[in-house]
C-alpha cells in the first residue's frame, strides 16, 4: 500500500548504472555473455535507461575491455536509451563508430580526484571535456555529465558547495543536457542535499536538469533521496542489487540499490515503470555469478 506525500514528483526516471558503474570495480572478469544478459534482463524489467558500459582504455578499467563487443550486440535503436561513458575524445570516437546515441562524461568537483581519476587538474578538465561534448552534440548525441565527490572527498574532506555548483554549471554550459551529482563516498546527509540543490537553484539550474547519484556507504542514500524528491528531483541513478563503487576511491562502496529505490518509490506512490520482482531476480542471479550476497536490503528480504 502506498502513502503519498504532498509535493513530490508523480513519476521518477531511474537511471540504471549497474552494467557500467556496478561492474567496473569487479576484480574477476565478468564474461561478455553475462554482461549482455544483465543488460537484457534490466531492459525486460522495465528500466527506462540502462548505462551499458564505458569506452575507457582497458588499462584503466580492465573489466570493461569488451565494451565494443557488448555494444555491438545491444539494441541501440530501441526505445530505451543505452548510454556509454566516454572519458575523452578517443572514447567518443569509439562510441560514434559503434552507433551509440547517448554518452556521458565524468568530471570531478575536487582537485585531488581530478588528478587521480582524470589525470588532470580541476581547471584543465573543462578543456579536456569541451571538444568531446561539442563533437558529441554536433553529431546529434545526448550528453550527460557526472560530477563526482560532490559531498565529500577522501583526500580533501568536505567539498565547498560553491565549488560543486561552479563545476556543474560549467559542464552544463559546455552542452550537457543533464548533470548527475555524485555522493561518491556516501558521506552526504539530508541537510547537505537540500543545501546543494538550493545552491544550484540560486544559480539558475533547475531540478529538471539535475539527477542524484547516491552511495549507501553510511546508510544515508534513501534519506537523501527523500530530500531530493522534496526538492523536485525526478531522476535518480541506481545500481541493480547495489553493485558498484569507484576504482579510484577505495572508500566509494556500493551505489544506491535500484530495488531499494523502487521500494521507496512504491511506498510513496511515485510511478517508475520497473517490475520489482523481475529486477530483484536479476540482481540475485548476478550476485550468484559474482559469488556474493546482494547488497540490496530489498533483494535479501524478498529472497
Amino acid at each position: 500500500m502506498s502513502h503519498p506525500l504532498p509535493g513530490l514528483p508523480e513519476r521518477v526516471t531511474i537511471y540504471e548504472v549497474g552494467p557500467r558503474d556496478g561492474l567496473q570495480n569487479e576484480s574477476a572478469t565478468v564474461p561478455l555473455e553475462v554482461k549482455l544478459e544483465l543488460v537484457e534482463r534490466l531492459l525486460a524489467a522495465g528500466l527506462p535507461v540502462v548505462e551499458a558500459t564505458s569506452f575507457v582504455h582497458p588499462r584503466w578499467v580492465p573489466q570493461l575491455a569488451d565494451a565494443a563487443e557488448l555494444v555491438a550486440r545491444l539494441p541501440l535503436d530501441g526505445p530505451v536509451p543505452l548510454p556509454v561513458l566516454v572519458p575523452n575524445e578517443r572514447g567518443l570516437d569509439r562510441a560514434l563508430e559503434a552507433g551509440v546515441r547517448h554518452v556521458a562524461v565524468f568530471g570531478s568537483a575536487t582537485e585531488t580526484f581530478a588528478r587521480k581519476n582524470l589525470n588532470s587538474t580541476l581547471e584543465d578538465q573543462f578543456a579536456m571535456f569541451e571538444p568531446t561534448v561539442r563533437r558529441a552534440v554536433e553529431a546529434g548525441l545526448d550528453v550527460r555529465a557526472y560530477v563526482s565527490m560532490c559531498f565529500g572527498d577522501p583526500w580533501e574532506g568536505d567539498v565547498p558547495v560553491e565549488q560543486v555548483v561552479q563545476v556543474g554549471r560549467r559542464l552544463l554550459d559546455l552542452g550537457a543536457s543533464q548533470l548527475s551529482l555524485g555522493d561518491t563516498i556516501g558521506v552526504g546527509t539530508a541537510g547537505h542535499v537540500a543545501v546543494l540543490l538550493e545552491a544550484f537553484a540560486a544559480e539558475g539550474v533547475g531540478v529538471d536538469r539535475l539527477a542524484m547519484h547516491f552511495h549507501d556507504t553510511y546508510g544515508q542514500a534513501l534519506a537523501n533521496t527523500v530530500v531530493a524528491l522534496q526538492h523536485g528531483v525526478a531522476t535518480f541513478d541506481a545500481s541493480a542489487g547495489g553493485l558498484g563503487g569507484c576504482p579510484y576511491a577505495e572508500s566509494a562502496t556500493g551505489n544506491l540499490a535500484t530495488e531499494d529505490l523502487v521500494w521507496l518509490l512504491d511506498g510513496l506512490g511515485i510511478q517508475h515503470g520497473v517490475d520489482l520482482p523481475a529486477l530483484a531476480a536479476t540482481s540475485a542471479w548476478m550476485a550468484r555469478h559474482l559469488g556474493r550476497t546482494p547488497a540490496s536490503a530489498v533483494v535479501r528480504a524478498l529472497a
